[in-house]
């Protein structure tokens, strides 16, 4: 069968720097950023490119949410400190960035039994009256994959692009071996 078509979804970083941040400086000389302190501590910095929103903390913490990639979350955050350096806000060292999360969706090309999954997987949830998805936690790599009977997935909890297309290869690998989904006839 063809190789699941998988895409990102979502990558969630962490920047700290070793500094706080005046955030209502920040909004005095960088137009278009929202701050409303009564609602939420934080600041939030929007990009068009790559479109992502990066909120950012007195506290020199930052959380970047939006980005299709480990590389465009990591350049985004550069971005948004880039700009507040050119905007006269001094920052002092390099900022230590984490990828926290990765979702992605993928499509496995044939129907899944969930019932019959439910009792051939490992560490899996499935209450279709709550909820049409299997929820399969993964142990290796890591992660959590939400199944459907569609073939269609949803993988989250990757720290890394490569274990998202690891814990596709190796779930499908699992369904097939065990007869639990079926390929349409070409």
């Amino acid at each position: 069968m063809a190789d699941p078509i998988i895409n990102i979804q979502n990558v969630v970083a962490t920047a700290s720097l070793e500094q706080s941040f005046d955030l209502l400086s920040i909004v005095r000389m960088i137009p278009g950023v929202e701050y409303r302190p009564e609602r939420f501590p934080g600041l939030v910095y929007r990009l068009k490119k790559p479109k992502t929103a990066t909120l950012i903390f007195s506290s020199g913490k930052m959380v970047c949410t939006g980005a299709k990639s480990e590389r465009q979350s990591r350049k985004a955050v550069m971005k948004v400190l880039e700009d507040l350096k050119k905007s006269g806000i001094v920052i002092t060292g390099k900022p230590d960035i984490k990828i926290q999360n990765i979702v992605a969706s993928a499509g496995l090309g044939g129907t899944i039994d969930l019932e019959k999954t439910t009792y051939s997987l490992e560490k899996t949830m499935y209450e279709p009256e709550q909820f049409p998805g299997l929820i399969y936690r993964m142990n290796d790599p890591k992660v959590v994959i939400l199944l459907f009977t569609s073939g269609n997935l949803v993988i989250t909890g990757a720290k890394k692009e490569e274990e998202v297309h690891l814990a596709v290869t190796v779930l499908k690998k699992r369904l097939e071996e065990k007869e639990l989904i079926r390929y349409k006839k070409e």
